[in-house]
């Protein structure tokens, strides 16, 4: 229980022997008290580190429930700090995080311990802890969050190169090529194409030319030659005012967006009118020639001290500009000239339009005509006739059909020009996407070396603090054990009794009582470990010369002569130790030699509710101290004693 109180107040843990974490509360107190009313249950520590003291409080309230339960509430932190000055204050810190960086939550195992069940620590599911609190003691958790940092970097670096997205150069390149190689195909098939178109063209004009030859026809065969010009000539005249449409628009479209400007123009220029600014009587320039010849129009003498002089002067806040005059005038005349454009823009957009409806029904009357000269061709009776509008027939769908692919052809033509323009586009930007992949490749290959280096660092620092580690726990356990055996410890942290007389290692089934010197040499090898290494490196942010250890039981198992040895040992382990032992195990060897160390010495009294409960006592410099007592009401209790010197 002594030793759950240090590990409750630090840590608000305890140790596996402690059999009912939950019942924290004194059954004497609690019973004592009025149904329904609360006790206070408190661990307080005041202990120093790095010239302050520290008071450090955990409690918590009991009550028993309607179901006469008791029922304990979270238990609270409370610190207090005194520096120099004696004063003391809360700290600016939270308690837990002061605790964490003075002695680690994972470490406290070390320096609370149970030597009863201290092999307890050896156990195969509790390597990897030991290997990962070693990790801690010797600092190279720094290291380990120096990897993680970097991976973090990587992380954001590998990101920042998604960003950036693949560089696509040889993608664009190999694409650029392929649109190239299909212009010029499409290229070469248009020009097959309007090389045919000129063939055909010539065919229909030779048949054109046989039908005016034949007999009976000609002047269906004029007038159709005569339509056909016709039609030609239209529809150049609808391609020309459709071209003069794009032009107005692409010229003297913006005219129409200033409707509203220039009605807000007129307004403005209105309104001055209305007020008689616009335009003025009087001009600043002739008040300013009256000021400077010091005569007024009148003949009154004009001077600046005088009343006259002030009067015409202040015509100059009234008086008109001949500047604003002439830039008013200049805008009105060009306001007025771009409402008369806007009105031609108009004018000329619905004369087109106008034109454009007249040449279309004119084409339709012509289509319909030659279509009716063709039927008539089509049917007429003579056979040669006949066979040759078929051929014309013929030749005018084939042109149809031809003019249409090529139409196709320029229209993929145009969409391939785009796409390169735009490939070309993309890789300029790619260019300069490989110069920052270039960078941001070298800084992840800088990282993942450093990750290398950390790695190889701590691998070494973890291989060389084991060893170390190994050798001073072989000096402990040999200091104490009286067998020829070695401790080893694995990489594993897996410690283990070898026997090698023979001069062949074989490994030794401990004693009960091995195991629990072995488990001391392991913590006093790692406490020794690690003032030495707080001395020589920087990585080690602990100051292991100033822990305190709190053994509860450290000679449980020990005959005599191990605990003499033990007992001769512990003391050396650290400048401040509170042993917790029995009757049993302080007698004789174990008081001999320790003590010249003891400073403070106290006695638990236990007292029992039994009837016939049988007391103990024990003898310390000649004066007998009770250790079991019979209670005095029917609860159960412990109590403590100072040991007077």
């Amino acid at each position: 229980m002594f030793l759950n109180a240090f590990t409750w107040v630090f840590y608000e843990r305890f140790t596996s022997a402690f059999a009912s974490p939950e019942l924290l509360v004194n059954k004497r107190a609690i019973n004592e008290v009025e149904f329904g009313s609360s006790i206070e249950c408190f661990v307080e520590i005041i202990f120093e580190h790095e010239y302050k003291t520290y008071q450090l409080k955990r409690k918590c309230f009991a009550h028993r429930n309607k179901d006469n339960k008791i029922v304990i509430n979270q238990p609270q932190l409370y610190m207090m700090v005194a520096g120099d000055d004696g004063k003391w204050q809360h700290p600016l810190e939270q308690p837990m995080d002061i605790i964490e960086r003075i002695l680690p939550r994972s470490l406290h195992q070390y320096f609370f311990f149970d030597g009863e069940h201290i092999d307890h620590l050896f156990r195969v599911e509790e390597r990897h802890k030991i290997a990962e609190d070693t990790k801690e003691l010797i600092g190279v958790k720094v290291l380990e969050r120096a990897i993680s940092h970097l991976k973090n970097a990587q992380k954001s670096l590998k990101d920042e190169l998604n960003i950036l997205g693949d560089i696509k150069i040889k993608t664009l390149v190999k694409q650029q090529k392929e649109q190239e190689t299909l212009q010029l195909k499409l290229k070469e098939d248009n020009n097959l194409l309007t090389a045919r178109l000129s063939q055909l063209d010539l065919e229909k004009q030779n048949l054109s030319k046989q039908m005016l030859a034949m007999g009976g026809i000609e002047n269906l065969q004029l007038l159709k030659q005569k339509l056909l010009t016709d039609e030609k000539e239209v529809r150049k005249n609808l391609v020309n005012t459709q071209q003069a449409i794009k032009k107005e628009l692409s010229t003297r479209s913006y005219l129409t967006f200033l409707s509203n400007s220039i009605q807000q123009f007129k307004g403005i220029i209105e309104n001055l009118r209305q007020k008689g600014e616009l335009p003025s009587g009087i001009k600043k320039q002739f008040v300013q020639q009256l000021l400077t010849q010091n005569k007024c129009i009148c003949g009154t003498e004009l001077y600046p001290e005088n009343e006259p002089y002030k009067q015409v002067k202040n015509w100059m806040n009234i008086a008109g500009s001949n500047e604003i005059e002439e830039a008013s005038i200049r805008l009105e005349t060009q306001v007025n000239n771009i409402e008369s454009q806007e009105n031609q823009f108009w004018i000329e957009i619905n004369k087109h339009q106008e034109n454009i409806n007249n040449w279309r029904n004119h084409l339709g009357q012509i289509e319909d005509e030659l279509d009716k000269i063709n039927q008539q061709l089509r049917q007429y009776p003579d056979r040669n006739i006949q066979q040759t509008q078929k051929q014309l027939d013929n030749v005018d769908q084939h042109i149809r059909q031809l003019t249409l692919n090529q139409g196709e052809i320029n229209l993929q033509l145009e969409t391939i020009e785009e796409e390169l323009i735009n490939l070309e586009k993309e890789l300029k930007k790619q260019e300069i996407k490989v110069e920052k992949q270039a960078l941001i490749m070298r800084r992840i290959e800088a990282a993942e070396e450093s990750i290398k280096c950390i790695n190889e660092v701590q691998k070494r620092l973890e291989n060389q603090f084991r060893l170390a580690l190994e050798k001073k726990v072989q000096e402990i356990f040999n200091s104490i054990s009286f067998t020829p055996y070695q401790p080893r410890l694995s990489e594993n942290y897996e410690l283990n009794l070898i026997e090698n007389t023979s001069g062949i290692a074989l490994s030794v089934a401990a004693s009960t009582g091995e195991n629990q010197i072995l488990s001391l040499s392991f913590i006093g090898a790692i406490i020794e470990m690690v003032r030495e290494w707080s001395k020589q490196s920087s990585l080690v942010g602990l100051d292991s010369s100033k822990f305190p250890i709190i053994m509860d039981s450290p000679f449980g198992s020990l005959d005599e002569i191990y605990r003499r040895q033990v007992a001769r040992c512990i003391p050396k382990l650290a400048n401040q130790l509170v042993v917790l032992v029995t009757k049993t195990q302080w007698r004789n060897e174990v008081e001999t030699e320790m003590n010249p160390y003891i400073n403070k010495q106290y006695i638990l009294v236990y007292r029992s509710p039994k009837e016939d409960c049988q007391e103990d006592f024990i003898l310390i410099n000649g004066t007998e101290y009770p250790l079991v007592k019979k209670s005095e009401n029917q609860f159960e209790y412990t109590e403590i004693i100072e040991i007077n010197y």
